[in-house]
């Protein structure tokens, strides 16, 4: 039997007179009410004054099911007894509209089969037993009569005018984010340029180069909009706990930031998206907060090109590249940063040299005192400046946090499609990539897991295990096999074997970095191959510098030429690994030792370390410890250095290796963010240096010695606090399954920022593993643990549950209600834009705190009317609607929700 055909053969004249019954009649001057009517207070069957008795109630559903078992042919096919049973557990569910917690606009606005899932799973015993013949006339007969059911609200003379007050406020919600909006839109003269400007953003940045790994039937671009995935970025508030927030969303509420993150972490593709979705036509709600600013991209490398002066804003555009820039209106920069309409994304300060980084640090001082209402975002790596480097001009730190294993599922899933090559690999390198260690480190930001996902596919699932190897093989397929396979070839063409191929590109690499350069001028590049060529006569016989130049940025990959007269390295990871390369062969080590200190050479030091002879790294490290020991300002850098470049080595004397060891063990415990991010570079080989905690609370103390304790905290043992807290952060940032046993040691501990760094980092990490391991152990006292996905909630379940959960993720209210114990919830924070009613709150009896983090202009918390609550949180400056309908024993807070 068709599902549908009951209801296509109950005629309306049978079943809305029926239905209609359910309901009271309008009185005389029935109506107009300004706040809507539960649906229970509408029903005929219930309250002092009912007009409809259970038995005709009964007679009602009895009639509904007869006919439509004779619309429908089953009346033979099902027994009499059946189709009786079938009709009492319909005058059941009808019944239970009597029980429902919403009002009639909510109901309308839920739909007829929602209505009709919900009345049925009231009384989910009434079909038990049934025949599945009979269960789905049951279903069926209820969609039908929850279609009457809704039509007779919406005729109803009080729906409309309170449906137009729902409407209302609605606008009001809308009005509120048109004026927040409203002071972004150009004027007039200036909108044909702005349109223009926005065409040649969403041209420019709309898409992903996918680095040269254009293998046979991949394409070379991803549209951006396709392959952006929203990464992390780590931030801490004011009371020092950490949290995780989208990276997209690092401007939202912050006006000035400077996000860190290593090479290859996402910078880059973060400045393109905001500048593509700051100039959408039809943006993502959740994004509103750029749309419509006037996006100035600023890669630094580009404005310092052959030694140029900072740009003043009227050069932006020219600075940049843009062919627009002699098309702007008169005066154009200075109204859109004067009006606060200007989204200002300078990228790689570290892509400058160090000793210009402070011209470039006066510059920003100049521009914000002169434009000082705009939204800025500067990126760096981690090292490349101090701490607080711009905290005098108000500017908050945030880091690119690590790829997760959700990330990095979500990543290979996409590239493969993306790469339109299917997805037939993407679960094989999946489980590869999360079973051996060493590659799910080195798969933790999008650039090596892009690497990675196109060796899988070109080696037909066969990966090499360390990052050399990986970068090794990465060059191969670029600058050989990719043309070889492709049989791109012709008789006359140039043809430059691969390990041609690296030694001269490579030397345009050292000289790039010998120079403090990301850039290099053709001029430069041409005369420094025709130095070179000489030396290859194979190479050099086949063409000039100049035609043997354009083949390598054509042919091999690795080069591109970002504007006319430069070129530059698709990714500065190929540049040093590569510059270093030439370093070693030259046995440059002495420069390479006193160049350590400057964050440009780091990964330099350490790739050299990975291609140098065991006697070389002997040189090289105790080079770095020497000068390490010799140097006050920057001994614990290079120390942490020479430990970070020990993962590289593959082969060294043991002696060599302990002194390395020791050096690093005494910068240990982290005393800072910036020491743990400096440990977790170091890689797997810091974890055992990391002591155990020193603040872990007395198991034989009694609970009123232990509150007693920790009023009298001495400073001591703050400070030991803090150290826990920065080795704790150390470990999980290397996210490797070895970090599991060190953090293990912490999982007792008493400290709130300690408890919420271990189970913020729960997705970096296998959720079970994880979570069976530490999860489960953190003692849950004012602790918020979040949870990001359906299989993290489950697994707090097996742990008995927790009273305070934090949504970070995609988790529906279903798996809310089907998960959590409802007895076990005391504080809900929801983190995520979900667009729900609350009402079904109402399931969790003891639910005391509700915090709705929203990026909305407003809130509707009309829904939360019958939900007992104690408070309801909700971000700072964001608008609250319908609170009026709340009981006055609900406190509604509006607060700085970050931190």
């Amino acid at each position: 039997m068709e599902p549908t055909a009951i209801g296509a053969r109950l005629a309306s004249s049978v079943v809305f007179p029926l239905v209609r019954r359910l309901f009271v009649s309008e009185g005389a001057g029935a109506g107009l009410v300004d706040k809507p009517v539960r649906v229970s207070g509408l029903v005929s069957f219930k309250g002092e004054k009912r007009t409809l008795s259970d038995r005709e109630l009964q007679k009602i559903a009895d009639e509904l099911v007869r006919r439509a078992a004779q619309s429908t042919g089953v009346e033979g096919r099902i027994p009499s007894y059946e189709l009786r049973a079938v009709a009492h557990a319909v005058a059941d569910s009808l019944r239970a509209i009597g029980d429902l917690d919403m009002d009639d606009v909510q109901a309308v606005s839920l739909g007829h089969l929602a209505l009709s899932q919900r009345l049925r799973s009231q009384s989910p015993t009434a079909t038990l037993g049934l025949s599945s013949g009979a269960i789905t006339l049951h279903a069926s007969v209820m969609d039908t009569a929850c279609l009457h059911v809704l039509h007779f609200f919406t005729q109803r003379s009080e729906f409309v005018p309170r449906t137009l007050v729902e409407q209302s406020r609605r606008l009001d919600d809308l009005r509120a984010k048109v004026d927040a909006l409203l002071f972004r839109a150009p004027s007039p003269a200036d909108s044909p340029f702005e349109d223009r400007y926005a065409a040649y953003i969403m041209s420019k940045y709309g898409k992903l180069t996918i680095f040269g790994l254009d293998l046979p039937g991949m394409s070379t671009v991803w549209p951006l909009d396709a392959a952006y995935l929203s990464l992390d970025a780590a931030s801490r508030g004011a009371s020092d706990v950490p949290l995780l927030l989208p990276a997209d969303h690092v401007l939202e509420g912050r006006n000035r930031v400077l996000l860190r993150g290593v090479a290859g972490s996402g910078k880059t593709t973060l400045v393109q998206w905001l500048a593509v979705t700051a100039t959408q036509e039809a943006p993502d709600e959740h994004l509103l907060y750029v749309w419509g600013l006037v996006p100035f991209v600023l890669p630094l490398r580009a404005l310092t090109r052959d030694g140029a002066s900072f740009p003043t804003p009227g050069q932006f555009l020219a600075a940049a590249g843009c062919p627009l820039a002699t098309l702007q209106p008169t005066g154009w920069f200075d109204r859109v940063l004067s009006s606060g309409r200007g989204l200002i994304l300078i990228d790689g300060m570290d892509e400058i040299p160090e000793n210009e980084r402070e011209g470039a640090r006066r510059w920003l001082q100049d521009l914000l005192a002169a434009y000082p209402k705009n939204r800025w975002l500067i990126t760096s790596r981690p090292s490349a400046v101090r701490e607080e480097w711009l905290a005098d001009e108000g500017f908050i730190e945030l880091d690119m946090a690590p790829m997760s294993r959700d990330n990095v599922a979500s990543f290979i899933k996409r590239w493969h499609k993306a790469a339109g090559i299917g997805d037939q690999y993407a679960p094989e390198l999946i489980g590869e990539v999360q079973a051996k260690q060493a590659l799910g480190r080195l798969a933790a930001n999008p650039l090596m897991c892009a690497l990675i996902c196109a060796l899988h596919q070109d080696r037909r699932g066969y990966l090499p295990d360390g990052r050399k190897e990986l970068y090794d093989a990465a060059l191969s397929m670029l600058l050989s096999r990719r043309d070889r396979e492709r049989g791109i070839y012709k008789p006359g063409m140039i043809r430059i074997g691969e390990a041609h191929h690296i030694q001269l590109i490579q030397k345009l690499a050292y000289w790039m970095i010998r120079n403090g350069r990301v850039e290099m001028g053709r001029g430069d590049a041409v005369g420094l191959l025709a130095q070179s060529l000489p030396a290859i006569p194979q190479v050099a016989e086949q063409g000039s510098p100049e035609e043997i130049y354009r083949h390598l940025v054509v042919r091999s990959g690795l080069l591109r030429e970002p504007s006319v007269g430069s070129m530059d390295f698709i990714h500065r990871t190929f540049q040093d690994y590569l510059g270093a390369k030439a370093a070693v062969e030259g046995l440059d080590f002495d420069f390479l030792i006193s160049n350590a200190h400057l964050d440009q050479w780091e990964d330099v030091i350490r790739m050299a370390v990975a291609h140098a002879r065991p006697a070389e790294r002997v040189r090289l490290l105790n080079g770095l410890l020497e000068r390490g020991d010799s140097s006050m300002d920057g001994r614990h850098r290079l120390h942490l250095l020479a430990a970070a470049c020990l993962e590289h080595a593959t082969e060294l004397d043991p002696s060599v290796r302990d002194a390395v060891q020791k050096r690093a063990a005494a910068l240990i415990p982290p005393r800072s963010a910036e020491q743990a991010r400096a440990l977790a570079d170091v890689g797997p080989v810091a974890l055992g240096l990391l002591p155990g905690p020193q603040n872990l609370p007395n198991e034989k103390e009694s609970a009123e010695e232990k509150e007693s304790a920790e009023e009298k905290e001495s400073a001591e043992d703050k400070e030991a606090s803090n150290e826990d807290y920065f080795t704790v952060m150390a470990a999980a940032r290397i996210a490797t399954d070895a970090a599991i046993p060190v953090l293990v040691r912490y999982r007792s501990h008493k400290d709130l920022r300690v408890r919420a760094e271990l189970v913020r980092v729960w997705g970096r990490f296998d959720t079970a593993h994880f979570g069976e391991e530490v999860v489960a152990y953190l003692d849950e006292s004012n602790l918020y643990f979040p949870v990001s996905n359906e299989r993290e909630l489950r697994e707090l379940q097996r742990y008995g549950g927790r009273a305070r959960i934090k949504i970070i993720g995609d988790i529906s209210q279903e798996d809310l209600m089907g998960i959590i114990s409802p007895g076990r919830l005391t504080h809900l924070w929801v983190a995520v834009d979900v667009g729900w009613t609350w009402e079904w709150l109402s399931v969790f009896p003891n639910l005391e705190v509700l915090t709705l983090e929203t990026s909305l202009v407003s809130v509707d918390v009309t829904s939360l009317a019958d939900v007992r609550l104690r408070e309801v949180r909700v971000p700072m400056g964001v608008t609250i609607l319908g609170s009026e309908n709340l009981s006055p024993a609900i406190k509604v807070v509006s607060e700085d929700l970050i931190g």
